[in-house]
């Protein structure tokens, strides 16, 4: 009796032994599975306190499932080891069998969990490098920003330091107040992604005021020059305006009125455009004086353009009776110039040829033709010398226009 109560003892702490191996692996499977799901948690938190897209919330909603199936087959773990007590000195065969298969099964479905959050946080990846570039960015985002307020707050003290108010850029500074606010509180009350949006957006405000007050004493400097520069030209076609009259006077008494009627209203409309740009400039001036830059660049193009738009129109009508003296003196050199830009282009038609093209030849016979009539016109009692300068160089032109058709056409191969 004694030998078979021996054996069976020895079955016995066989099956304890092996119940409390089950319940070994059952726990370190268990620890396993918290760990990750601790580690995995910290990755959600990540992802969601930068992500709120679509794919974000799918994750947080399949992690929440996740965490279901863990809970539940934690407490099966868990009710299996209450269930049973391996230390229990009476440890029946049976018991511990029981105790031994339900460890083992309980830790299989552990490792299951575990490998089901493994292929879960591996689908994770993209969401979380993205998530985690987005929070290495936080620090450095802010840091740029609070650098950069502080550039463009020493830049604008240097500017005044130098007499400039700079009252736009400072204004534009205080405007940011209330972002830097925003930006101090931080991501735990903003979010991550609005915090380093509201830092991205400080920094590239400030260095654009920054930039702006570095420029300032170059832009007071130019616009000063650019003062001095147009009062000097407004003076100049003033002065050149009034030279006009006597050139329409001259130009009345010896020639037709198809000649000059085109320019009678130059120097009335030159005079209006010298008042207009005197009081544009006494504006560039008053603006300057305020410092309100755009202002005054804007009076000073204002005054380019009224000059640019006058100064072809005074010159024109000097420039109208050199060419009418010139032509009545001697209409033969307009003649041959003319002629001979006919005859040029009609020698490249003919180039390799024996009869030109009839879409070449057509528009220079018209030419020689309409040459012939100018010179006719010329015959009259009052010729129309700047009709006929006009209709020279439209024909000049029209020879012009057919040379580059050829040379165009014989590149192409046709």
């Amino acid at each position: 009796m004694t030998t078979a109560r021996s054996w069976w003892r020895r079955g016995d702490n066989n099956l304890r032994a092996e119940a409390q191996a089950a319940k070994d692996a059952a726990g370190q499977a268990f620890y396993e599975l918290d760990t990750a799901q601790r580690g995995l948690e910290i990755s959600i938190e990540t992802i969601s306190a930068v992500d709120d897209s679509p794919e974000a919330r799918r994750a947080l909603a399949g992690f929440r499932t996740l965490g279901e199936r863990i809970d539940q087959v934690s407490g099966v773990y868990i009710a299996a080891v209450d269930a049973h007590d391996l230390d229990r000195v009476e440890l029946d065969p049976a018991t511990a069998a029981r105790a031994r298969d339900e460890l083992t099964r309980a830790k299989d479905e552990l490792v299951k969990a575990r490998q089901e959050l493994d292929r879960f946080e591996s689908g994770l990846a993209p969401l979380l490098g993205k998530a985690e570039n987005q929070l290495a960015r936080l620090a450095p985002a802010r840091e740029a920003a609070k650098q950069s307020l502080v550039a463009a707050t020493g830049a604008l003290d240097a500017v005044r330091a130098a007499g400039l108010t700079a009252d736009d850029l400072a204004a534009r500074l205080a405007a940011l107040g209330p972002e830097l606010t925003k930006l101090n509180e931080g991501a735990a009350k903003h979010g991550v992604t609005e915090t380093v949006r509201r830092a991205d957006d400080v920094r590239r405000e400030a260095e654009a005021v920054r930039a702006a007050a570095e420029r300032l004493p170059d832009q007071a400097a130019e616009t000063d020059k650019r003062l001095v520069s147009l009062r000097t030209r407004v003076q100049a076609l003033a002065n050149r305006a009034e030279g006009v009259t006597p050139v329409l006077s001259e130009l009345r008494r010896r020639f037709s009125v198809a000649c000059w009627q085109d320019l009678q209203h130059v120097p009335e409309q030159a005079g209006q455009a010298v008042r207009q740009a005197e009081e544009a400039l006494a504006e560039a001036r008053r603006a300057r004086a305020e410092q309100r830059w755009a202002d005054a660049s804007a009076q000073l193009a204002a005054v380019r353009t009224l000059m640019d738009d006058v100064d072809g129109a005074v010159g024109a009508a000097g420039d109208r009776l050199r060419r009418l003296n010139e032509v009545s003196k001697d209409p033969k050199a307009e003649v041959e110039k003319t002629r001979f830009a006919i005859r040029d282009a009609q020698r490249l038609a003919m180039q390799g040829r024996s009869t030109p093209e009839p879409r070449h030849a057509r528009p220079l016979d018209e030419a020689v033709a309409r040459l012939d009539h100018a010179v006719a016109a010329l015959e009259g009692r009052h010729p129309d010398y700047w009709a006929f300068l006009t209709e020279t160089a439209a024909v000049r032109e029209t020879a012009h226009r057919v040379v580059t058709n050829i040379r165009e056409d014989r590149a192409a191969g046709r």
